[in-house]
Parts: C-alpha cells; sequence; structure tokens
C-alpha cells in the first residue's frame, strides 16, 4: 500500500460533508514552513469561495511546520497531510499530483500553494470564475499576477504583465504561470496529474504544466489583476525575476550551462509525454531540440522558423545571444 493510500484510509476527505460541485483540491508543499505557513492557511479560510480541501506534503521539515497543520486540521478544517519525497519542492508537487490521483481528487479544479505567501481574498472565485467559460474537455489554466512584498508582508512591487500571449513556443525557454497563482480546470488537472507519472526529473513544476497545458492544445488565461501576496525572503528557492540583478544572475546561468541543463530536464520530461501533445506542438518540440545539435547559422534559422520566443525584448536579446554560443 503506498504512502498516499495509507494516509486516505487513515485521515481522508471522505468523512467530509458532500458539496454540489466539485472541491478545489489545494496543493501545499511544505519544508520548514513554520514563520510564515500560519498566514498562508488563514488566508485559505478566508476565501470568498469556501468549497476547497487542502492536500499538504511536508518534505521532512525539522521545524513546527507539521504540528501547525495537524493544528489546523484538528480545528476543523478539511486538511489530509502526506509524506514528501525530500527531493526537493519540484519532486514534492510531481508526488503531491500523483497523490490527489491516488486518492480520487484528479479531475478536480487543482490550486497550488506555495508555503509563505497569502492569497487574497477572491484568489480561488476569480479563477474559477475565468476557467468556468472554457469548454469542459479543454484543458485550462489560470494564473495572474503577483504582489512582490518583502519578508514582511509590505508591498515593493508587481509582477510583470507579460506582452505576448501564452504559447507552447514561449513556454519552451520561458515560464509565465508563476505556481504559486495557478489553478487548473478538471481537464487540465487529469492531463497534468496522469503525466506526473511519466515525467521523471523536472525543473518546475510550474513551468513544467506552463508547457504541457499549452503543448497538449490547452489555453493559458493570464488575469492582470494580482492575487498572491509572493513574500520574498532569504529563504526563497526563487525570487521575484525582474529585476536587472535577476537578469544577471540569468546571463550567468546561461554562460554556465544551467539553462542547457533545464532544458535537456524539459525536453525530456515532455518527450515522457509526447502523446499528450498536440501533433503541431510534437512537431515544434522535436524542431526546438534539433536546433540545440545544429551549428550556426542553421541553428539561427530554425529557432526563428519554429517562432520560439521570449515575452520582453530584453529576453528576446539574451535568448539569441544564448542561441549564437550554443547555450540552449
Amino acid at each position: 500500500m503506498n504512502m498516499c493510500t495509507r494516509f486516505a484510509l487513515h485521515d481522508s476527505f471522505a468523512n467530509m460533508a458532500p458539496t454540489a460541485g466539485l472541491p478545489v483540491v489545494i496543493l501545499l508543499a511544505v519544508y520548514n514552513g513554520q514563520s510564515h505557513l500560519q498566514a498562508q492557511l488563514d488566508s485559505i479560510v478566508v476565501q470568498s469561495h469556501t468549497d476547497w480541501r487542502i492536500l499538504a506534503s511536508d518534505d521532512g521539515s525539522s521545524d513546527d511546520s507539521r504540528a501547525i497543520l495537524h493544528r489546523f486540521a484538528d480545528a476543523g478544517h478539511p486538511l489530509v497531510l502526506v509524506d514528501g519525497p525530500q527531493q526537493g519542492p519540484a519532486a514534492n508537487f510531481l508526488h503531491l499530483l500523483r497523490c490527489a490521483a491516488a486518492l480520487g481528487l484528479g479531475r478536480h479544479p487543482i490550486a497550488f500553494c506555495d508555503q509563505d505567501d497569502v492569497w487574497a481574498q477572491d484568489r480561488l472565485r476569480t479563477g474559477l470564475s475565468a476557467l468556468s467559460h472554457q469548454q469542459a474537455d479543454n484543458p485550462a489554466l489560470f494564473c495572474s499576477r503577483s504582489v512582490i512584498t518583502d519578508a514582511a508582508l509590505v508591498p515593493k512591487q508587481l509582477s510583470p504583465l507579460w506582452s505576448h500571449p501564452p504559447a507552447f513556443t514561449n513556454a519552451l525557454i520561458q515560464n509565465i504561470a508563476a505556481g504559486h497563482t495557478l489553478l487548473l480546470n478538471p481537464a487540465a488537472s487529469g492531463l497534468v496529474c496522469a503525466a506526473a507519472h511519466e515525467a521523471g526529473r523536472i525543473v518546475m513544476h510550474d513551468w513544467w504544466i506552463y508547457q504541457l497545458v499549452t503543448g497538449a492544445g490547452g489555453t493559458v488565461l493570464h488575469d492582470k489583476a494580482a492575487l498572491v501576496f509572493y513574500r520574498q525572503h532569504g529563504h526563497n528557492l526563487i525570487g521575484a525575476n525582474n529585476s536587472a540583478r535577476a537578469r544577471l544572475t540569468r546571463l550567468g546561468q546561461l554562460s554556465r550551462g544551467d539553462v542547457r541543463c533545464w532544458n535537456d530536464m524539459n525536453i525530456a520530461a515532455l518527450r515522457r509525454s509526447a502523446h499528450r501533445l498536440h501533433p503541431a506542438n510534437r512537431i515544434v518540440l522535436e524542431g526546438f531540440c534539433d536546433l540545440r545539435r545544429r551549428a550556426l547559422p542553421a541553428r539561427l534559422w530554425a529557432l526563428r522558423r519554429l517562432g520560439i520566443h521570449r515575452q520582453t525584448r530584453a529576453g528576446t536579446v539574451m535568448m539569441w545571444f544564448a542561441a549564437l554560443w550554443g547555450w540552449l
């Protein structure tokens, strides 16, 4: 019996009151989050959309995170806690997706939750309303801007407002779907939960989900409103990425080969789920893989022909510079 099933039998959602529709399943990845976890949980409790369940995975915390989660559940809030794989946040979120499928929740709307943020009160309702206009069989992903704050939640700036529509040709080279804002409709949940069993190692769960949904021909809705307070502090794994310092960091990642390694991982994960991609996007994926092996000028010509692009002018210049030097 796997860990997810054991927890389902021991302390599951099965005993909770049924609802008229499908509750939102909130996937919460936790690791040593005691400093800010309670504030995040409190912001979920006061959501204007009240029909939700939390599936939390603790990745081996040595602080009071588990105790905070247990107290939250003991207070009557719908939460199931599972043990994480202790292989980092990307693996922990994949584990949560697999557990959601094992618990029979793979066709519910799924929201992703970081342990140290705070949600605006209408975060879930806004996303569900936007997704409700999509056809039921069309995988659709909702995401939004964030208010970037300091550790004390004092606002500093808004996350970028992207200029180009979401697309697979963008997703291959850039992530614009911030994980802490993601909400999937049931069709997208089914797609992502199924692919989570195939993916292997991934760079980050949100980038992989953006690639998978657009690759499958689904829809990505990016709201101009900021619906999450994204807390920046000394322990963020990934911080806000729109500063001059962040751009210099990305240049260093390119020159060190980090980005090429990430692309290797992304391509391998997408190839494992190639049967889930739209045929036209399978061609784009293989074209992107092929151009990375080509010499100049064929490499640059193929990049242009495929239409692979980033969202900003500075990002596009950096992409072409990376292609010129073979860093993609």
